[in-house]
């Protein structure tokens, strides 16, 4: 082994030990600088200034995470399409079948989710 190489690799290891040694400090100097005085007031909810009534632990329905995950791939779908749009004529006919196939699988998730009942917001 080179010089060189060793010395690459002890730049690499202090970066990492640095790096620890930073959120070690930070952390230290967080827990002692901090005041903790936890009491029940802090660890009640607050919604809006208004008391709350029941316990804050209420279950939600799958079904509402499922939309909002579905919302997302069809809007990284869009944010994907945008750049393809611009290059349009540089891809030629294998950018055109990608983007196709592409859209196909996204189609065939979205039948997919709407066979299931997924996008019944009821």
């Amino acid at each position: 082994m080179t010089a060189a190489y060793l010395t690459s690799w002890l730049y690499v290891a202090a970066f990492m030990l640095s790096g620890v040694v930073m959120v070690v400090a930070i952390l230290a100097i967080s827990a002692i600088v901090n005041p903790s005085h936890p009491s029940a007031v802090k660890y009640a909810t607050y919604e809006c200034g208004i008391q709350a009534v029941g316990t804050p632990w209420s279950p939600f329905a799958v079904r509402y995470y499922i939309f909002a995950l579905l919302f997302l791939v069809f809007d990284v779908e869009a944010v994907f399409l945008f750049p393809w749009t611009l290059v349009f004529r540089e891809l030629g006919a294998a950018g055109f079948v990608e983007v196709v196939f592409f859209i196909l699988v996204l189609v065939v998730g979205l039948v997919y989710a709407w066979r299931k009942g997924v996008l019944e917001w009821v």
